[in-house]
């Protein structure tokens, strides 16, 4: 691949991360705002669907919901083409101080 053409490539790239890691703060904000919220698994996994519908299907990500064997629910990234997980907090929330909320003092 010639220098140029792995560039243009790279860009490309950083700016569909980019994006991804946007509407991922968008889907951590409204899970978020689910937390008050006392819901049932079934409307859990409706309100999952649609925050991934809403923010990360256009970007070939999906939303997946891992419960573990002590009660603790995480919410993983999956990226439809290569099948690959990402941490949604870990991967996405810590790695761009735009996407860390400010508080004031």
């Amino acid at each position: 691949m010639i220098p140029e053409t792995r560039n243009e490539f790279d860009v490309k790239c950083d700016a569909r991360r980019e994006r991804i890691r946007e509407a991922a703060a968008v889907a951590i904000r409204e899970l978020g705002e689910l937390r008050s919220v006392r819901l049932t698994r079934e409307a859990l996994d409706t309100e999952v669907a649609r925050i991934a519908q809403e923010n990360l299907h256009r970007f070939g990500c999906d939303l997946v919901v891992q419960r573990t064997a002590d009660g603790i629910t995480r919410f993983l990234i999956k990226v439809q083409n290569t099948g690959r997980r990402y941490d949604l907090i870990k991967s996405f929330f810590h790695r761009s101080d735009a996407l860390i909320p400010r508080t004031e003092v």
